[in-house]
């Protein structure tokens, strides 16, 4: 929930205005690096963010800007007054004085409207406050060459309030950065190929026409770097040394995660022959014909997903053999249990029952696959995770049909006459 306290953060003062200097600060009301732009991308990054320490800085922050955007609007304003009444103060920029009527608007200094394409959001928080701590610095130099070119003192004054708050916000989104404790290099959950990482491309070559030479430094020489000749200009088949690193990064622990994609996959296979058994017995429980079909419906794809389970398998050059399930033995016995249940209950609460236990069913069905489905992704075995793919949509969309079927029964049930209608 927003507030507005009608002061200003920092009490601007404009002793000599400036029409030409009131445009130049419209980069910073309605720029690429200006305040409305950090205000709403900090604001829009803590919407999404899911770690409520660094979601509170985000919207701290965020809420900052905006009292930053009235402290620049202001200022622009007062420095564009004489264009609203001076022919000469107006010819700086017709288009603030005649469209705006001298006041400002969500420009730049160049009269280019503001857009949602200056903000930059990933949703990847270690990548989003790297991307702060570069709009601040940004933000930091316009205003210290606004604070160069200007020669009012009450302006410089809030020009140089606002140039401190950009430095205090890099800190605290440096800080922020740093106290997730992930090493400098590492975005993103997917590693990068072993080789190539570490290779220099030396792709710019030769001597120019200002004496510039091929240079050294800790950005492609030490550690692990491999300084490499431009591919562009290698002679025949390069060496080992000096070849491009092509292949893809292999899995870590290869070994280990193909054992455990088939013993998830085994394990799959036990629950689906499980739920073969168990979903003829929630047909004939069920009272209401809609819900009777869609088990009914399940058993057929679930029969299909046993044949694509067995066909992962053969892929595999494995034997389907089927490993013990408790998770679903255990989730069939509670079935079992809310069926015998049921027959003591009307007719719409024993059915949301049996719908509670078919969901815990398909959910955790759909953790099995999505498991066995990243673990083929990593291994690369493309026609597994398209098998496995298919029958993970089965699954998610049997539990939305189931819960199309459970509201329908929550309305019926505070209908009793509609019940009895139904039946």
């Amino acid at each position: 929930m927003y507030h507005h306290v009608k002061k200003l953060m920092f009490t601007v003062r404009v002793d000599e205005p400036d029409p030409r200097f009131g445009n130049m600060l419209l980069e910073q009301f309605g720029g690429a690096n200006g305040e409305l732009a950090a205000a709403m991308q900090y604001s829009i990054q803590g919407l999404n963010c899911e770690d409520p320490d660094r979601k509170d800085l985000l919207m701290d922050i965020g809420t900052e800007e905006l009292s930053h955007l009235e402290v620049v609007g202001t200022l622009a304003r007062m420095h564009l007054k004489p264009s609203k009444f001076d022919r000469q103060a107006a010819e700086a920029d017709p288009l603030i004085a005649i469209a705006g009527g001298g006041g400002v608007n969500l420009f730049n200094s160049q009269g280019n409207a503001w857009t949602a394409d200056y903000l930059k959001i990933t949703g990847e928080l270690d990548v989003d406050l790297r991307s702060n701590i570069a709009a601040e610095a940004r933000a930091k130099i316009v205003y210290e060459r606004l604070i160069n070119f200007c020669d009012d003192a009450g302006t410089k004054d809030a020009l140089q309030f606002l140039m401190t708050r950009e430095i205090t916000h890099m800190k605290a989104f440096a800080l922020a950065l740093e106290s997730l404790a992930k090493p400098a290099l590492s975005i993103g959950r997917i590693a990068p190929t072993p080789g190539l990482v570490d290779q220099f491309f030396n792709d710019s070559t030769g001597r120019g026409d200002h004496g510039e030479i091929d240079t050294r430094g800790p950005w492609n020489e030490g550690g692990d770097w491999v300084f490499t000749e431009s591919p562009a200009i290698q002679a025949g088949d390069p060496g080992p040394a000096t070849a491009i690193v092509t292949e893809s990064s292999p899995p870590a622990d290869e070994a280990g995660l193909s054992d455990l994609l088939i013993d998830e996959l085994r394990d799959i296979l036990h629950a689906e022959k499980q739920l073969t058994k168990a979903l003829p017995k929630m047909a004939e429980a069920a009272r209401f014909d809609q819900l009777r079909e869609l088990f009914e419906q399940h058993l057929a794809e679930t029969e299909n997903q046993i044949e694509r389970i067995n066909e992962c398998f053969e892929l595999l050059g494995k034997s389907a053999r089927a490993k013990p399930c408790k998770g679903m033995m255990g989730l069939v016995e509670e079935g079992q249990e809310i069926m015998a249940e049921g027959e003591q209950k009307e007719d719409a609460a024993a059915d949301l029952a049996l719908i509670g236990a078919a969901q815990r069913v398909e959910h955790y069905e759909i953790a099995g696959y999505t498991t066995a489905r990243n673990l083929a992704q990593q291994l690369r075995h493309s026609a597994i995770v398209s098998l496995l793919s298919k029958s993970l949509a089965e699954e998610e969309n049997a539990d939305q049909l189931l819960n199309q079927v459970a509201r329908s029964l929550m309305s019926v049930a505070k209908m009793p006459d509609a019940i009895e209608r139904a039946e």
